[in-house]
C-alpha cells in the first residue's frame, strides 16, 4: 500500500531540494540538484527559471509515477526578495532579477526623497535601505526605467507564489512573502504602503491570501492540495511557533545571525533601524522583529587571519574546546583586540596588540568579542518583551565556546540548541498540514538540548 505524504519543494539560492514527509512529519525521501546560472540583459548572473521550472515540474511527475507514495499536498519555500512578472497570457516578462543586482542610486534616492523621509520609511516598512534585496524597489524601478517592460506585466509573483502558480495557474500573494523586507508593507497600517497606492503597484499584486491556504486540484489524476508556498525564513520559524507554548527567540546562525522574536509587540523604532533590525512576518500577519549580525562572515575572516598568523590547518577552530582557565584569564584582563572587517557596529574606543600566547588563547578571545555584540543583538530583538527561552539553530549551534558563552551572558534565559537542517522545508510541510504540534516534537525531530553554563562566576 502506498505510504502518504506531503511533497515540498525548498529553493534556495544555490541547492534545489524535494522532499516527501510522512504524516508525522519525518523524512521518507529527498533530492536535489544545482542549477548554473545565467545573465539577466545586463550581464548580472541571475535564477535560470525555465531550468527551474523544469527541474520542479521533471520531479513531481516521477514522483507521481512511483507507487511508493501517495501525495497528499505538495507547498513550497523558497528564499525571498524576487518577483517572477507575467504577461496577461501568463507568459514571464523578465528575467528572475536577482536581488543582488546592482541598481542606479540615483533611483533609489529619487523613491526615499518622493517617500521618505528615509528612517520614517524603514520603521514603517521594518526594512534598511538595501536597494533590490528591499524587492518593491524592483518594481519602482521598473515602472520608472523600463516603462515599455513594466507596462506589459499583469501579474507580479514573490518566487514561491510562482511555483505555486505553476501547480495551479491561479496568481496569489500571502504573508510571509510580502513581508521579508519588500519595502511593500506598512507594519503600522497592517496594508501596502501608501507609495504601493500612488505608484499604482497594488493593481499587479494579486489578491492576499493566508499563508495556510490550499487549492484542491487534479494533477495527472491524482486529487492533490495545493500550497501557495511560505517564505524560507518564515517557514523555519513555523515549527518552533506551532511546538512551544511560551514566549521565546529562535537565533539562527549562519554567515548572518538573525536574532527572531515572533512576539515583538513593539513598532521597530528609528533606533532598532539603525541597529539593523527589520520585520519578517508570520503566516498570519504579525510582525516578526529580527535583529541582523554578519557574525558567521566575520567570524570567517577572522579565523582565516588567525590561521595565518599561528600557521594552522584550514580546520583547527573545530577541535577548539571551552578552556575555563583560558576564558578567565581573559576577562580579569579583558581589552578589545579585534578591529572588525564587516561588522556595522560602534568599533570601540581603542583596540590592544594581539599579543597571544596560544591559538587557542587567541581563538578564546575572538569568541568573547564576539559574543558582546551577539547579546547585544539579541537584546535588541527581544526589546521590551519578557522572553526567557532563547534557541539556537545552524552553524553555531554546534561550536562549543559560542554555546558556552551565550549561557554564561544570558544567565537569566534557558539556552537550548536544535539542528534544524530540514528547517524551512519542514515548515512548509506543516502550514499546508495545519496541525497542532508540542514539545515533543522538537525533541523527535530537532535533537534539542538544553545547556547550562560550565562556568557561573
Amino acid at each position: 500500500m502506498a505510504q502518504e505524504v506531503i511533497a515540498v519543494f525548498d529553493i534556495g539560492k544555490t541547492n534545489k531540494k524535494f522532499f516527501l514527509f510522512d504524516m508525522d512529519f519525518r523524512e521518507v525521501h529527498r533530492d536535489y540538484t544545482y542549477l548554473e546560472t545565467i545573465e539577466d540583459e545586463d550581464g548580472h548572473p541571475t535564477e535560470n527559471l525555465k531550468a527551474l521550472e523544469s527541474w520542479v515540474q521533471r520531479t513531481f511527475q516521477d514522483i507521481l509515477k512511483a507507487k511508493d507514495y501517495k501525495i497528499k499536498a505538495v507547498n513550497f519555500s523558497s528564499y525571498g526578495a524576487s518577483f517572477v512578472h507575467l504577461d496577461d497570457m501568463g507568459k514571464v516578462v523578465t528575467p528572475l532579477y536577482n536581488y543582488t543586482k546592482p541598481i542606479n542610486a540615483a533611483i533609489i534616492d529619487k523613491f526615499y526623497a518622493q517617500y521618505g523621509p528615509e528612517i520614517q520609511f524603514c520603521r514603517e516598512t521594518g526594512t534598511t535601505r538595501e536597494g533590490m534585496l528591499n524587492s518593491g524597489i524592483q518594481l519602482y524601478w521598473l515602472k520608472h526605467e523600463k516603462p515599455d517592460v513594466f507596462s506589459k506585466i499583469k501579474h507580479s509573483l514573490h518566487l514561491t507564489q510562482y511555483l505555486s502558480y505553476l501547480f495551479t495557474g491561479i496568481p496569489v500573494s500571502e504573508y510571509t512573502s510580502i513581508g521579508c523586507h519588500t519595502a511593500l508593507w506598512n507594519y503600522e497600517k497592517q496594508d501596502y504602503h501608501d507609495w504601493v497606492y500612488q505608484e499604482e503597484i497594488h493593481k499587479i499584486l494579486p489578491s492576499i491570501v493566508d499563508t495556510g491556504t490550499s487549492i484542491n486540484s487534479k494533477l495527472f489524476g491524482h486529487q492533490i492540495k495545493i500550497g501557495v508556498g511560505i517564505h524560507d525564513s518564515s517557514a523555519a520559524l513555523l515549527p518552533y511557533i506551532r511546538s512551544i507554548d511560551k514566549k521565546f527567540l529562535l537565533l539562527s546562525t549562519g554567515t548572518w545571525s538573525i536574532a527572531l522574536n515572533p512576539f515583538s509587540k513593539q513598532l521597530l523604532t528609528d533606533e532598532d533601524t539603525d541597529s539593523n533590525c527589520i520585520n519578517y512576518m508570520r503566516i498570519n500577519g504579525a510582525p516578526v522583529k529580527a535583529a541582523r549580525l554578519f557574525l558567521g562572515h566575520e567570524y570567517n575572516l577572522k579565523i582565516k587571519e588567525l590561521e595565518k598568523h599561528f600557521n594552522v590547518g584550514d580546520n583547527y577552530h573545530q577541535s577548539v574546546m571551552f578552556d575555563p582557565n583560558i576564558y578567565q584569564k581573559l576577562k580579569d584582563n579583558f581589552l578589545h583586540r579585534f578591529d572588525w572587517s564587516s561588522l556595522e557596529v560602534t568599533k570601540p574606543k581603542s583596540v590592544a596588540a594581539m599579543d597571544f600566547n596560544s591559538y587557542e588563547e587567541a581563538y578564546h578571545q575572538l569568541m568573547i568579542e564576539l559574543m558582546e555584540l551577539q547579546i547585544d543583538s539579541i537584546k535588541r530583538a527581544i526589546g521590551k518583551e519578557h522572553i526567557k527561552q532563547l534557541y539556537v539553530d545552524g552553524g553555531f549551534a554546534n561550536n562549543q565556546i559560542f554555546v558556552e558563552l551565550l549561557a554564561k551572558g544570558l544567565n537569566h534565559m534557558e539556552i537550548k540548541t536544535t539542528d534544524a537542517s530540514l528547517g524551512s522545508a519542514l515548515g512548509a510541510a506543516i502550514a499546508i498540514s495545519n496541525v497542532e504540534l508540542d514539545q515533543k516534537f522538537l525533541e523527535k525531530n530537532y535533537a534539542l538540548k538544553k545547556h547550562s553554563p560550565l562556568i557561573t562566576n
